[in-house]
């Protein structure tokens, strides 16, 4: 272990103010053996609620405590072990005295993190952790309605999920909200009005709706657990083409879900998977999707702190062999781009659409004592032509450029409308332009036949073998690093 890895022990106080910094450290250093070496993850601990056992702890935690821990965590584990050309250490000691309250401790955290210039690196209060945790394990409570914010800032119903209780009570795409609970959501922002209306199973919200002609209508309903769904639609598209749209790697059903969207498109010639405003989630998911596609190769390597790459091997044993095509634009990012990457660079799929996003890091989720926690950058990832993707995102194969009038005539993704009036568009209606091109490339992969389509995956491989650079010597073979990614953008 390098000398900036070891924990600094203290000696015995000759004073009482520093006994009493060195029985913090002794405890910070005590939880901190038994914790994993490279990542903590957001468990699915507790059924009640995570707000309250918080509040339920707060009285025992000591504020600073709480900061040393969170500055030991980046001290150990962050990739940058320059800190931003910064001596880590001078925030060691930085708020000795000074925080009083657990939200002081909070505060002094969010500060130390910012020092990172790192967006990614950063705190979540027991709300926004209990909240990523929830989108983790797939559980979510409300009334199952996917919202947008209009152009007069009304917010308004793009869409009752099937099953919920809003789609039981017959509300209707296109009505906007007034009211939460009697009380006026004029001015506020989509997030505030959300935060209103979920809530937890059982408990009853009125929500006020404006349903045309300045007509208002109160609907009563319960709260319940609304299912997140990670494959938003598979199809089968004109020509026998399979489509599937895939809206987040968050999900641990995310892989379940693909799975069992690949059985159902298993008789058609072709396969289109879109990517494209997918901002990422789980490492974990994304690698193994890859695997549902990959017979070898590598799917993404990682770089750690210590400078070591790590790559991910397929597995072998792919699902689904058809021709492929991955849909990708600006808001495809992390999961995204690891698993695009993947396709791409093992022959595998062609890309079609707008250069991805460019975010090419690696988090790891880490609660802290008092249930908030923080997502912490812990390395950088490689496609498997050892391209580093981060702030560049990747290009398309076949690069095709939502423009302006394109919006506006409901020409970009299929189920984006900008004007919140049209909610019954379809991947088959033929507005989609860069869906239109990944149906043209498949048709001409389907028509080239197998034995085309492996020389060019031989090619391609052959050509990602040649771009190996020098850190290849560093790979770990020993260890399998099973990390989790959350995208924050």
């Amino acid at each position: 272990m390098s000398n900036r890895k070891a924990i600094t022990r203290i000696g015995i106080p000759l004073v009482s103010c520093l006994l009493f910094f060195g029985i913090q450290s002794w405890l910070i250093a005590t939880e901190a053996g038994s914790t994993n070496t490279h990542i903590l993850v957001a468990d699915g601990g507790a059924k009640n609620n995570p707000l309250m056992l918080a509040q339920a702890k707060h009285s025992a935690i000591m504020p600073q405590v709480l900061y040393q821990k969170a500055w030991l965590l980046i001290k150990r584990s962050y990739y940058d072990q320059a800190y931003n050309n910064q001596d880590w250490n001078k925030w060691k000691h930085q708020y000795d005295g000074k925080l009083k309250t657990l939200d002081d401790a909070h505060k002094a955290i969010e500060t130390m993190l910012w020092s990172l210039g790192d967006p990614y690196t950063r705190f979540l209060d027991p709300e926004a952790f209990a909240e990523e945790r929830s989108q983790i394990e797939a559980h979510l409570y409300g009334v199952g309605m996917q919202l947008g914010m209009n152009k007069n800032h009304r917010v308004v119903v793009i869409a009752p999920i099937e099953g919920t209780p809003a789609y039981k009570a017959g509300i209707k795409p296109g009505w906007e909200i007034m009211a939460v609970d009697s009380k006026e959501v004029k001015g506020q922002s989509l997030d505030q009005v959300v935060k209103q209306i979920r809530g937890p199973k059982g408990a009853k919200v009125t929500l006020t709706f404006n349903i045309g002609k300045e007509k208002e209508k109160p609907v009563d309903l319960v709260r319940d657990e609304i299912p997140i769904r990670a494959v938003a639609n598979a199809e089968i598209l004109p020509g026998n083409i399979g489509y599937i749209r895939l809206d987040t790697f968050i999900s641990q059903k995310a892989n379940r879900e693909m799975k069992a969207a690949l059985k159902k498109l298993d008789n058609t010639d072709g396969l289109i998977l879109d990517l494209r405003n997918n901002p990422g989630g789980l490492l974990t998911n994304a690698i193994e999707i890859a695997n549902m596609f990959l017979d070898r190769g590598v799917i993404v390597s990682t770089i750690d702190s210590d400078g070591y790459k790590n790559s991910t091997f397929s597995a072998n044993r792919p699902i689904n062999r058809h021709p492929m095509v991955v849909l990708i634009n600006k808001g495809s990012a992390s999961a995204s781009e690891i698993l695009s990457g993947a396709l791409r660079d093992n022959g595998r799929a062609k890309l079609v659409g707008e250069k991805s996003f460019g975010k090419g890091l690696v988090q790891a989720i880490n609660k802290l004592d008092d249930e908030s926690g923080i997502n912490v950058t812990i390395a950088r990832y490689l496609t498997p032509n050892d391209i580093d993707i981060h702030k560049t995102g990747i290009v398309p194969d076949y690069k095709v450029e939502v423009k302006n009038k394109d919006w506006e005539d409901g020409r970009g993704p299929w189920w984006i409308d900008l004007s919140y009036k049209k909610f019954d568009k379809s991947p088959t209606d033929g507005k989609d332009i860069q869906l239109n091109k990944a149906v043209e490339v498949l048709k001409k992969e389907i028509g080239a036949g197998p034995e085309t389509a492996k020389a060019e995956r031989k090619n391609l491989k052959l050509h990602a073998r040649t771009r190996h650079t020098s850190t290849t010597r560093h790979t770990r073979t020993d260890q399998l690093l099973i990390l989790i990614l959350l995208a924050i953008l």
